[in-house]
């Protein structure tokens, strides 16, 4: 079971991102040149932590919801069930490896199964994959009937909850113009969008707005000004102080925080060296903080309703001011990609430690890029520069959203045993 007192005082720390690590990172150690007596030794146990996780992130790729948090919230039903039976220990008589991996095979795949069937026959073929390495007989046949049970007492728990595209997405009615507050913003002027999250029910905050932000700073003011001037400069389309390494960077950071967030917790899950429940639970906390983060976001984004800054700048004598990127159609503060990669940094960093061996990154917003990384930090402050250099957040907005995060991972970690029984 996962460690709930050696995770709680990394908590009560002031500042969640200078967490001290709860467990040592490993690298795979090369594998030594193949001798005779190499045939004779069995093979090497499949990772079914790594195996779900991959079929887990190819289901929602290839069938996921149109809106973010529908899929955040896929892959947090997913293992959280998986999380919740590993924990529930092994039946006496049972092979406990055999038991494990039949109970997350069962609970990630009678999950995924009912929330994307369009992939049904695929994962289907997925299961049969594990169970066939699994020897016939009681662990297995346990082990996948608790896995499922699981699955639908979580299923039937976030039932209605609010997170179904249609009411992520429910109508918002645009405020009258005013000097600060949101307009549709070219080049479609799209009606906002997302403005249904702060409705839904999270997972373990109390409410959407438990971690409300202080409002922005007034049009007018010091800071406000300062922010602009930043974007003006740095975000056009045009602009000639932006560098190329601060143009890549707002390209690659363009994209959805969950499609570039996969391969992170996959290099932090694969080298997390710490029993199978334990890091079923890393992945299950993991998005649960991020559907609680995105609830918590769009909470602050609708009660502030601030203005972008393309409808700031045009508004402010310069009409013809265009960002490097599209802007998204909902309100500047705070950033929601800023928001993900403080709750991503908070989780990581809190359970398997601020640093790692260096991993690559790649991109699909910029093709033919490949940047490493380090320290989850890292991609925290390449997100918080990438909005500003896009031309599509504030500074202000970016690191506000990061302190949102990192309040909400810090609350899903204290909340943990809530969530996982």
């Amino acid at each position: 079971m996962l460690k709930l007192t050696r995770r709680r005082s990394v908590l009560r720390s002031s500042a969640l991102a200078s967490a001290v690590a709860l467990a040592a990172l490993v690298t795979a150690a090369a594998p030594s040149a193949a001798t005779a007596d190499d045939s004779a030794r069995p093979s090497p146990r499949v990772d079914v932590v790594l195996e779900w996780y991959d079929v887990t992130a190819e289901t929602v790729a290839t069938a996921g919801a149109p809106t973010g948090i529908t899929n955040s919230r896929t892959w947090a039903i997913s293992w959280v069930a998986a999380a919740r039976v590993l924990q529930d220990g092994t039946p006496r008589g049972a092979d406990r490896a055999d038991y494990q991996d039949a109970a997350l095979a069962g609970a990630v795949h009678r999950a995924l199964s009912t929330l994307t069937p369009a992939r049904a026959d695929a994962l289907d073929a997925a299961l049969r994959r594990t169970l066939d390495r699994i020897p016939d007989g009681p662990a297995e046949d346990q082990g996948l009937a608790a896995g499922r049970a699981e699955a639908d007492r979580v299923l039937a728990d976030r039932q209605g909850d609010g997170l179904d595209p249609a009411s992520v997405d429910a109508p918002f009615a645009t405020p009258d113009p005013a000097p600060g507050v949101w307009q549709p913003t070219p080049p479609a002027y799209a009606p906002a969008a997302q403005a249904g999250n702060r409705f839904a029910r999270p997972f373990l905050l109390d409410s959407p707005d438990q971690y409300r932000l202080p409002a922005p700073p007034p049009v007018g003011s010091a800071r406000y000004e300062a922010d602009l001037a930043e974007v003006r400069d740095y975000g056009a389309a045009d602009s000639t102080v932006r560098t190329a390494g601060q143009t890549e960077t707002a390209a690659f950071w363009y994209g959805s925080s969950l499609t570039l967030y996969t391969e992170p917790l996959r290099v932090a899950l694969a080298r997390h060296d710490a029993p199978l429940p334990e890091r079923a639970t890393l992945v299950a906390l993991f998005h649960t903080a991020l559907v609680d983060t995105q609830i918590a976001t769009s909470d602050s984004k609708y009660a502030y309703v601030t203005w972008r800054p393309v409808t700031a700048l045009r508004a402010g004598g310069d009409p013809d001011w265009t960002p490097l990127h599209v802007t998204p159609s909902h309100p500047d503060y705070p950033s929601g990609h800023a928001t993900y990669a403080g709750a991503a940094e908070g989780i990581l960093t809190a359970l398997v430690g601020p640093r790692t061996a260096p991993f690559e990154l790649t991109s699909p917003t910029a093709p033919g890029v490949t940047r490493t990384y380090t320290a989850w930090h890292q991609l925290t402050q390449d997100n918080v520069d990438a909005r500003v250099w896009s031309g599509i957040h504030t500074r202000t907005a970016d690191t506000a959203g990061v302190r949102l995060g990192l309040q909400v991972a810090a609350h899903t970690l204290r909340h943990a045993d809530e969530l996982l029984g």
